[in-house]
């Protein structure tokens, strides 16, 4: 008897101008990634639904494909971006798609972008007070267009957990990979890139996946929670400050948090900051105490014990092992 795989539906947006090319490139590895779980026979893991949303007036985006038609309509676990080769789409366009992403993120989906599709998602607002990539030529644009983001173009990748933004035209691989990771494992991810031949950081395989907040439980007031805890990085953060943002008391939030997410909050915020700060580590050069005090860890050698406690390594040899260096912003002439 064979056993019914559940469904995880990412959904991605197509929008006047979107490059096709990432579209169907992300249908076809999410694929890929269902073929190696098939492989594997993981009948516990989610197959993988991709559904293109298309907008092309005021209305919301309305699902024009779907890989599997006959599954069961659930809430979307994610929605990317991808970039736009002409410009952005005019004011028309952006309201129904702006309010659709937002209900969309609302809900629990996971929002991702490439290159100049975060121009997109800042149209939205759920970019203000939060750290961005783009393509480098258009850094100073959507600093300027959107001066509530942070625009940091040297990070070719900044995971919020439930946003994602990306800064290579090219980069829509990467975002893919970084959701089959979350959805299927490292070991799903590193055997779809290897099939696919592209560049896929090993540091998920050997040190546990990046962190993956469970998003779609469904309780709202908790939703609320993460994604403030999300915006802020879970720096500077108290037990009150997270059960008033949820609008719940100290007790039921604990309680509620933990059975949505399967984490205490002091855990999620660990998690949270340990996963910020492998991103610093691979892809900047700031010291580890700069990085520590970053993240919220005032005491370094806490944050070093905590570190070490969830990916095994100490910062810096983790460094050693996984960092790129600082990229250049602009191509050298």
């Amino acid at each position: 008897m064979s056993v019914e795989r559940p469904v995880a539906e990412i959904g991605l947006l197509i929008y006047p101008g979107s490059q096709t090319a990432a579209v169907h490139g992300l249908t076809d590895l999410f694929e890929v990634a269902n073929r190696m779980a098939d492989e594997h026979g993981a009948t516990q893991l989610p197959r993988l639904r991709v559904s293109h949303w298309q907008v092309d007036s005021r209305c919301e985006p309305q699902r024009v494909f779907d890989s599997l038609p006959l599954a069961q309509d659930g809430p979307l676990l994610a929605v990317l971006i991808p970039p736009s080769l002409m410009g952005l789409p005019g004011t028309e366009a952006m309201e129904g798609l702006s309010r659709w992403v937002r209900t969309q993120h609302a809900a629990g989906a996971t929002i991702g972008t490439v290159c100049l599709g975060a121009f997109v998602l800042a149209q939205t607002g759920l970019l203000d007070g939060r750290a961005a990539t783009t393509h480098w030529t258009q850094a100073k644009p959507l600093g300027e267009r959107f001066p509530n983001i942070r625009v940091h173009a040297e990070q070719p990748i900044i995971d919020d957990g439930d946003i994602i933004t990306t800064a290579g035209l090219m980069a829509w691989a990467e975002l893919g990979l970084r959701l089959v990771d979350r959805l299927l494992g490292p070991s799903i991810a590193t055997r779809t890139a290897r099939f696919l031949v592209i560049e896929h950081s090993d540091s998920a395989q050997q040190c546990g996946s990046n962190f993956a907040p469970i998003l779609g439980h469904g309780d709202s007031a908790v939703l609320k929670a993460q994604h403030w805890l999300q915006s802020t990085g879970a720096v500077d953060v108290s037990l009150a400050e997270m059960a008033r943002r949820a609008g719940l008391e100290e007790r039921t939030f604990l309680r509620r948090f933990r059975a949505a997410t399967g984490l205490k909050p002091t855990e999620y915020c660990q998690h949270l900051r340990v996963g910020k700060a492998r991103e610093m580590l691979e892809f900047t050069n700031g010291t580890v105490d700069h990085i520590a005090w970053t993240v919220g860890y005032q005491d370094s050698a806490a944050f070093r014990a905590t570190f070490r406690k969830i990916t095994g390594l100490a910062p810096s040899a983790y460094r050693s092992k996984f960092g790129v260096g600082l990229p250049d912003v602009a191509p050298r002439v």
